[in-house]
């Protein structure tokens, strides 16, 4: 349920071209290196420490040295750095919530709420984990979780406990309702009672009611989407995410959608529809509840990739059709401070991080922030905006790959070649002209 193949979701429509340069309020995005350049990112940082090593000194989630990392949304959320709890598990209760606050998050998104909590009904197992070789790292993350099934009384209470205590931070409820007009409408009013600064809209879980026409069943339905967000804008009075499935074939039209319906941002990608694995000793799925399963959705390090072009393709429809002005929030597989600045490169605001959190624990928020302010160091950044989006422009068609190889390969053989005939000879560069001919 928390935190991403289906069908495609309305017609698809050609991205117009996207700006080579990006506004960002007065402040422009610092070129990167020129095409064929490479700036090498290892591991090892230059300075023998690595990116665990990296730990930033956090007062209410804002660095007290370095690079600044604090973010404002268009939506007018202003964050003090752009690491938020991915609604999920951690942040499932008041406890939780409040420690990845005390930690320093940027923000929370609290687990997705409901109406009616008597009908969601979780199972255990619900986790199953894929390991890299060594049988240590954990690569891949699947769960068969649902929203919360917790009263939604309950977690309304907790949502004005943790506003009262933290008034200055950003808490995110995150909701999910059927096809109902009242239901939607009364969800988002007795949320916004409590205080809470902005909603993220859950049209993308990937398994869990899909037969009340609830999360992804929703957001690859582009004229139910459409409907749903409409009705969602004009009760809510606060900034609106949509979070997106990538289980469909072009992410960029159901996110244009909810934007067009009035959504201020969308947060991208939610888990993708999965089977971890079969056991080969029972002959049954993983995870295995009574000896049967259910496909899951995938998360942790093994999504980053598809999560990075989902965000660019995103950010990419932002530029052409909102002129750059909504919100991308990213997730998937963000670990260090240096996977955040990949899609912080591609557009994103801010980065959420859930799988991360269980695998370990709240403190990773000063790591994280410790390792993008390396990265920023690194480059001479002194903001996030100034290389937010920075590397969308190197983003093209394989048509346009091939004609700029061609061009490039042509340009070294003129330059190879030399003189194009012998009335080309002159007096005074003739030790050059012959020099630029000479094969070895």
């Amino acid at each position: 349920m928390y935190a991403t193949g289906g069908r495609s979701c309305c017609s698809s429509r050609s991205l117009a071209s996207f700006k080579t340069s990006h506004d960002t309020g007065g402040a422009r995005i610092r070129s990167l290196p020129p095409r064929g350049h490479i700036v090498r990112a290892n591991a090892s940082l230059g300075n023998g420490s690595s990116p665990a090593d990296l730990v930033a000194d956090l007062v209410d989630g804002k660095a007290q040295s370095g690079p600044d990392l604090s973010v404002t949304h268009f939506s007018g959320l202003k964050l003090p750095n752009p690491f938020i709890i991915g609604s999920g598990p951690p942040g499932t209760n008041y406890q939780v919530m409040k420690k990845a606050f005390d930690e320093g998050w940027g923000a929370v998104i609290a687990k997705t709420v409901s109406l009616d909590s008597s009908k969601v009904i979780n199972v255990t197992p619900r986790y199953a984990r894929m390991k890299a070789s060594d049988k240590k790292e954990v690569i891949g993350w699947e769960n068969i979780e649902l929203i919360s099934d917790r009263p939604l009384e309950v977690m309304l209470e907790e949502f004005k406990r943790l506003k009262k205590e933290y008034p200055d931070r950003i808490l995110i409820a995150s909701i999910m309702e059927e096809y109902n007009k009242a239901a939607w409408e009364e969800l988002i009013a007795r949320c916004e009672d409590t205080g809470v600064d902005a909603f993220e809209i859950n049209f993308s879980c990937p398994h869990g009611m899909p037969e009340r026409r609830m999360g992804m069943a929703m957001g690859q339905d582009c004229e139910l989407l459409e409907e749903v967000c409409g009705w969602i804008n004009a009760k809510a009075s606060v900034p609106v995410w949509a979070k997106m499935t990538p289980n469909i074939t072009d992410i960029t039209t159901p996110a244009r959608t909810a934007l067009t319906a009035g959504c201020e941002g969308v947060a991208a990608i939610n888990t993708i529809t999965s089977v971890m694995g079969i056991n080969l000793d029972t002959l049954r799925p993983e995870p295995s509840v009574e000896g049967y399963s259910t496909p899951g959705g995938y998360s942790s390090k093994a999504v980053k990739p598809i999560a990075l072009a989902k965000v660019m393709s995103i950010a990419r429809m932002i530029e052409s059709d909102f002129d750059g002005a909504k919100d991308v929030s990213a997730i998937g597989g963000v670990e260090t401070g240096r996977d955040a600045a990949e899609f912080i490169l591609l557009g994103a605001n801010s980065v959420q991080v859930c799988t991360g959190v269980m695998l370990h624990g709240y403190p990773l928020v000063k790591q994280l922030c410790g390792g993008l302010q390396e990265f920023m160091k690194q480059h001479g950044f002194s903001s996030i905006e100034e290389f937010r989006g920075a590397s969308l422009p190197y983003f093209t068609t394989h048509h346009e790959l091939v004609r700029m190889q061609r061009e490039a390969v042509a340009a070294k053989k003129r330059a190879r070649t030399g003189l194009s005939g012998d009335d080309k000879w002159s007096g005074d560069g003739f030790v050059r002209e012959a020099e630029s001919m000479v094969a070895n």
